[in-house]
């Protein structure tokens, strides 16, 4: 393949993809607010992501375009912050569906961010593609109007995937590093009740997954981006202690959750809320992890 673009592609996510894709692609344009550059044979060209511009002419004879735009739910849910993390996701994605839809040589895949959080909390049940539960709540609504906005606009050249990415453990961003630095200064004990499901991917396998959809064309749809078991958030604590040699840690029930969210500026719901998801149509299609299992993640990251 010659060409992919992303676009939001300077997060953690989008410097892994980069990073992984850029032996196989020979040109890569990253969609950034922040002025046009080269830098390292990446082209990383400024919009506005708002109107269509001489951004849009990357999106003719391009491979891929992955979408990962989207402001950080890492904050406390005001209306304000509602109304900007939806506007994000919703607006962009509909901004890129117009301009696919004008290209005379549009892409062949399109791969928007979608969340594992658009399924239920569930303790019990496993949510896959066909038999999972959508859930309610503003996090779930999120997720339904970007999914929404993105298969809803008429790109028939384009095959189109929805990443329903679960919490990406990487070492270099994303929810791992205060998740460890909770164990360093000895509270690495579960967090609420405990018992509430964490599906995780390992950023490898993450990227790795991408590339796989890419190149097994029968995948389209949504798509759960997930480690093969979901474990527990106690199994999870115990299991950082473990790699790290930590013997003991405080565990943090629901109340001081809550007041220390507040503290700085965040959601408990990032923590308790229950995802319990599994990678149906990846599993069918025989996609192999190079981390399936939560304590090699956690011993290839410590």
């Amino acid at each position: 393949m010659k060409k992919l673009v992303i676009a939001g592609g300077t997060g953690f996510l989008g410097d892994a993809c980069i990073a992984y894709f850029q032996s196989q692609f020979e040109e890569i344009v990253v969609f950034t607010r922040r002025k046009s550059q080269t830098a390292h044979t990446i082209t990383y060209c400024h919009w506005d992501a708002k109107t269509i511009d001489t951004w849009a002419d990357h999106l003719n004879h391009c491979d891929v375009l992955i979408n990962m735009v989207g402001r950080s739910v890492d904050c406390r849910y005001t209306a304000k912050n509602k109304d900007i993390i939806l506007n994000s996701r919703v607006d962009t994605t509909l901004l890129l569906g117009k301009a696919v839809s004008m290209a005379t040589n549009p892409p062949k895949i399109w791969l928007n961010s979608s969340t594992a959080t658009i399924y239920r909390h569930s303790l019990n049940k496993e949510m896959d593609e066909h038999t999972g539960e959508i859930g309610h709540g503003f996090s779930v609504e999120v997720a339904k109007a970007w999914e929404s906005a993105f298969f809803s606009t008429n790109t028939p050249n384009t095959r189109k995937v929805a990443l329903r990415t679960s919490i990406v453990l990487g070492e270099n961003g994303g929810a791992f590093r205060p998740i460890k630095n909770l164990a360093k200064v000895g509270f690495g004990g579960k967090q609420g009740p405990g018992n509430q499901k964490f599906s995780w991917i390992h950023i490898k396998d993450f990227v790795r997954s991408v590339d796989f959809i890419l190149k097994k064309t029968s995948l389209e749809g949504p798509i759960n981006i997930v480690a093969p078991k979901p474990t527990t958030n106690r199994v999870l604590m115990r299991s950082l202690r473990s790699v790290m040699k930590i013997p003991f840690g405080i565990p943090l029930p629901t109340f001081f959750l809550e007041i220390g969210a507040r503290i700085i500026q965040t959601e408990t719901e990032l923590i308790l809320k229950s995802r319990n998801v599994i990678p149906g149509k990846l599993m069918d299609a025989g996609f192999t992890y190079r981390y399936p299992t939560l304590s090699t993640a956690l011993q290839s990251l410590v």
